[in-house]
């Protein structure tokens, strides 16, 4: 009789205290792992790069005052490199600086009455320009402006014979600006299409067959397309959503 009195005691008490516990297992809060975040790169323009171009180079109509020969602005085919450095200071600007050098095809040139002829093999043209941006993620479109150099080879020649020539003005060192677009296709890697244009001052002969026959114009407007293997000083940085 006690075993039996004893155990619907203790029946009695687990069965109270059985909600009670209920009770307090749900006034407990309780909150399931949080969902990873989401990690959405944001591009990184800041680091050094090297590449390679290919485009075409047209001199302006005004380049010579007499009879235009050779490839006088009807345009050159070049070819080139590039290397630099970007700083992508803000979420959307970028400033950076940039050296450049293009091989040019063919020469400019001019004939004039008596058969003088004058010919610049014009082997290349390079820069050092600086660059501000903006940028939206993968895409970066920019200006550009600085120091031009360009690689001449002249010559003065009378019925196909060289002959000495005296001419004014540095038309090898100059200015070139530009503009152009360039977008990130895969990491580390981006493609860019610009206008370029040189200009080298003002120069008039001298001395020799062509003196006084007046002045001309150095420059050259280009047209570029190019890739650029970037080495970025960090990873891309992160937003979290």
């Amino acid at each position: 009789m006690k075993k039996i009195l004893f155990a619907t005691v203790a029946l009695l008490v687990v069965g109270a205290a059985a909600p009670a516990v209920g009770a307090d297992l749900g006034n407990r809060n309780y909150y399931k792992s949080p969902a990873p975040a989401y990690a959405a790169p944001i591009y990184n323009w800041t680091g050094f790069y090297i590449g390679g171009h290919v485009g075409g180079a047209f001199s302006s109509d005004n380049n010579f005052n007499g009879l235009s020969t050779g490839n006088n602005g009807n345009g050159r085919f070049l070819g080139g490199v590039q290397v630099g450095g970007d700083w992508q200071f803000h979420p959307n600007f970028v400033v950076g600086v940039e050296g450049q050098y293009s091989w040019l095809s063919g020469s400019v040139g001019a004939v004039f009455p008596g058969g003088i002829a004058y010919t610049n093999d014009q082997r290349g043209l390079g820069s050092i320009t600086g660059r501000v941006g903006y940028t939206w993620g993968p895409g970066l479109v920019y200006v550009k402006g600085g120091y031009a150099y360009s690689d001449n080879n002249e010559k003065v020649t009378v019925g196909g014979v060289p002959t000495a020539f005296v001419i004014t003005g540095d038309h090898r060192n100059g200015y070139t600006v530009g503009a152009g677009l360039e977008y990130m296709f895969a990491p580390n890697w981006s493609a860019k299409a610009e206008y370029q244009y040189y200009n080298f001052g003002d120069s008039s002969f001298t001395g020799g067959p062509l003196a006084g026959t007046g002045s001309f114009t150095t420059d050259d407007h280009t047209i570029k397309a190019g890739v650029n293997y970037r080495f970025n000083w960090a990873s891309p940085a992160v937003a979290r959503y």
